[in-house]
């Protein structure tokens, strides 16, 4: 029981710091805002990450393109890793590395949104892909933990959360996916 209640306690502790944190609640509405005038101007958001995280940037992105609140239209939004023959001839034939970078460079196009959840801020990957869309123009979102790792450098917007739990990091990930999710929706969406 002890335990249950000090996992809990962590979880929270961690949303306390991040609520407690006006930079990180600001860059929440910066990234709300940029995505939504993307949208509006008929750009679209992808989502990559590993493990854990690649189940978190699918999630996200199905909210987007499925529906949050509202029922309302799709939204153009992916996660990049959901095409197993793609991930896996790449990986075979070229390097794990490159798996993201190449579908940026396939797929996005300047005023796209890339969002990448690392808790380390170091996956190779994503690394990667994020230099790829600084190359092209796209938008970098980063969405880490404590310290940001190589992502901090490429990402315009990064949520480094203050922990160093993977856990407590990834529960953090999906709250401000959601808010950000929630906000962009509703106003997107807004009636003039």
């Amino acid at each position: 029981m002890e335990t249950i209640k000090q996992i809990i306690a962590e979880s929270v502790a961690v949303k306390n710091s991040i609520l407690a944190n006006e930079q990180l609640i600001a860059d929440i509405e910066r990234v709300t805002n940029a995505t939504v005038q993307a949208l509006k101007n008929g750009h679209r958001v992808y989502f990559c990450g590993n493990g854990g995280s690649a189940a978190d940037a699918q999630h996200l992105a199905a909210e987007f393109s499925g529906r949050f609140y509202l029922d309302r239209d799709a939204l153009p939004a992916e996660a990049l890793h959901c095409n197993t023959s793609y991930l896996t001839a790449v990986a075979n034939d070229y390097s794990y590395d490159v798996i993201y970078a190449r579908l940026v460079k396939g797929l996005a196009h300047k005023g796209d949104v890339l969002i990448g959840l690392s808790t380390s801020g170091n996956s190779a990957n994503i690394v990667r892909a994020f230099e790829t869309a600084r190359e092209k123009g796209v938008i970098t979102v980063g969405l880490t933990g404590e310290g940001g790792g190589k992502m901090k450098e490429l990402s315009d917007f990064l949520f480094a959360v203050p922990s160093k739990n993977t856990p407590r990091i990834q529960e953090s990930h999906i709250m401000i996916g959601h808010i950000i999710c929630q906000l962009a929706e509703e106003r997107y969406f807004a009636k003039a």
